[in-house]
């Protein structure tokens, strides 16, 4: 992803590429710039764009605040107590932090027509999807979902909580909605919301096949996050 918004930047007239970090990719050269080992190669830029291992995503926000770069961060992870703690460290700003659960314009309006079915509905599920090179179950996008639903309606309901024959069958609960989580090789992200009531069930769904469907989310965030003071999450105050 890193490599993609690289050249993405390269390729735009109006953004220029200022510096490249990953440890793990010392002295390869993207677009003409070369990329360093030290956070110290992003002083002096207006925008850091943030992909990376959720375990180091914290630690690396620190280093962009201390520098006063505006950062978009795609890092999946961020649950709500993780955004609460980026909260805290940041502060009010400037600079400015947007953390972005997902990119794809599509997959943002999906979990908005999740959030506006959701008090319509008995009760809710979600199953995600993706590649198994990824470092994280659930993802941000399935977090963020579950976390609208909950906010978007009353308590779960079923007539039965099914007793567990096989532990975690019945997946992984955030803010009382279920996600179940899909790793294989061949995938690339994709989400299914699904809505019961009695006698019905709706189906929401969206997939990503190409990484570039990420591209028009990420440019949107770096040329607007200045705009958004301290920190924000999504891009639905962008659209």
């Amino acid at each position: 992803m890193g490599r993609t918004v690289a050249s993405a930047i390269v390729s735009s007239e109006d953004l220029l590429l200022g510096g490249l970090f990953d440890p793990g990719a010392v002295g390869e050269v993207i677009g003409g710039v070369p990329v360093a080992g030290a956070p110290e190669a992003i002083a002096g830029c207006e925008v850091v764009v943030e992909f990376t291992n959720p375990d180091v995503v914290v630690e690396n926000l620190a280093s962009w605040r201390s520098l006063g770069v505006h950062a978009v961060v795609g890092t999946s992870g961020f649950t709500t107590e993780r955004i609460e703690a980026v909260r805290s460290m940041w502060g009010d700003g400037p600079p400015n932090c947007l953390i972005v659960p997902n990119f794809s314009i599509g997959a943002v309006l999906m979990m908005r027509f999740a959030e506006l079915a959701a008090p319509h509905f008995a009760a809710a599920e979600v199953i995600e999807l993706h590649h198994d090179r990824k470092a994280d179950a659930p993802s941000g996008t399935a977090v963020a979902t579950a976390g609208r639903i909950a906010g978007a309606s009353a308590e779960q309901r079923r007539a039965v909580e099914s007793t567990e024959l096989v532990a975690g069958v019945r997946g992984g609960s955030v803010d009382g909605v279920s996600i179940h989580s899909v790793r294989l090789p061949g995938l690339l992200a994709h989400q299914e919301v699904l809505f019961g009531n009695e006698g019905e069930v709706l189906e929401i769904r969206h997939d990503t096949t190409d990484r570039a469907a990420f591209i028009p989310g990420v440019l949107l965030a770096v040329r607007h996050v200045a705009r958004f003071p301290g920190v924000t999450v999504g891009l639905d105050a962008l659209l």
